[in-house]
């Protein structure tokens, strides 16, 4: 570098969105982006760089859903929860699964998830006791898999290659993420499950899920929207928030995404959708609680989401809570 050449700029941290408290002292921090979205769709708060592109991962599944409709595939109810879901791995998440698959001459040999264990640790508990082992359907995406698998039969498309970017259903997907969001898809990822995965801001994923809410009734948008709302055990499970705070605040659509992503529109049009930087789901039901809080949520469930504490010997010590 020569005298005259000006250093590289710096991008300042992520502001802290939780910390960890153990025995009255703080250990650690939870940096991350949010945004809250006011009922008529304009921003009313933001924390970090909410426009920065994001992978949405799992919080994409709404509109991967979408496509799939659109595509032409008929689903409905638990059905079309389950194409949206990032299952528990619970038997009735696995049944629906496979009956999905074989009402298209599908079996779990045809899904492209990798090998996995039951999301839910108690599920997992009851699987392995069973003597069971890793497997595609129980992997947490098998539901959107077995959709998309389902769509393609009902096309005629290839399902050997229905998760190459390339693919029809594919470029359908990234066309229905960008129309939702409100901005272009800025990179084009592979997620988890081995899907693509299209990039978007923190302010449009929240945008996309407000749309979903305030869809025309009988649009495709708003049939998923309708489904995960009725349905919220398909999209998650007995034990997860996600559930819980459909379950207990009608109206609300709620879908939270691997390395700690979380969207979630009301009924009226409020939304929000945040990231913590570092990945951390532990820091998510706080951060989510808190957020619900300053949309003016005054429920119940919000206090059970954002309880996060920590133990030493078995005993309470500390929590993580929200630093906003």
């Amino acid at each position: 570098m020569t005298s005259t050449d000006a250093p590289a700029a710096i991008a300042p941290a992520p502001p802290v969105l939780a910390e960890v408290v153990r025995s009255g002292f703080t250990e650690g921090h939870h940096r991350g982006s949010l945004v809250l979205l006011a009922a008529d769709g304009s921003v009313e708060r933001t924390l970090g760089d909410p426009d920065a592109p994001v992978f949405p991962r799992s919080s994409n599944k709404p509109m991967q859903a979408a496509a799939i409709l659109r595509a032409g595939l008929e689903l409905s109810g638990e059905r079309l929860a389950l194409a949206a879901a990032s299952h528990s791995g619970e038997p009735f998440h696995l049944e629906l699964v496979a009956k999905m698959l074989a009402e298209h001459g599908l079996s779990a040999a045809d899904l492209r998830t990798p090998p996995d264990l039951p999301l839910d640790p108690a599920a997992a508990e009851a699987y392995l006791a069973a003597g069971n082992v890793r497997e595609r359907i129980t992997m947490n995406c098998s539901g959107k898999h077995a959709a998309m698998l389902a769509v393609c039969v009902r096309n005629g498309w290839d399902t050997a290659s229905y998760l190459d970017p390339a693919h029809p259903l594919q470029l359908l997907v990234g066309q229905v993420v960008a129309e939702a969001a409100g901005e272009p898809v800025a990179a084009v990822g592979t997620d988890g499950c081995g899907a693509p995965l299209m990039a978007i801001g923190l302010t449009g994923l929240a945008r996309a899920f407000r749309s979903f809410v305030l869809a025309e009734p009988g649009s495709v948008e708003r049939r998923v929207a309708d489904a995960m709302r009725a349905h919220p055990e398909y999209v998650a499970g007995t034990r997860r928030p996600d559930t819980w705070l459909m379950t207990e605040v009608p109206g609300t659509l709620s879908k939270m995404g691997a390395e700690a992503v979380q969207a979630v529109a009301l009924a009226d049009g409020r939304a929000l959708a945040f990231k913590i930087d570092d990945g951390s789901v532990r820091a998510l039901g706080p951060v989510l609680a808190r957020a619900l809080e300053l949309l003016g949520v005054d429920a119940p469930v919000v206090s059970r989401i954002g309880r996060a504490p920590l133990l030493g010997g078995a005993v309470e010590v500390g929590e993580i809570r929200a630093t906003f």
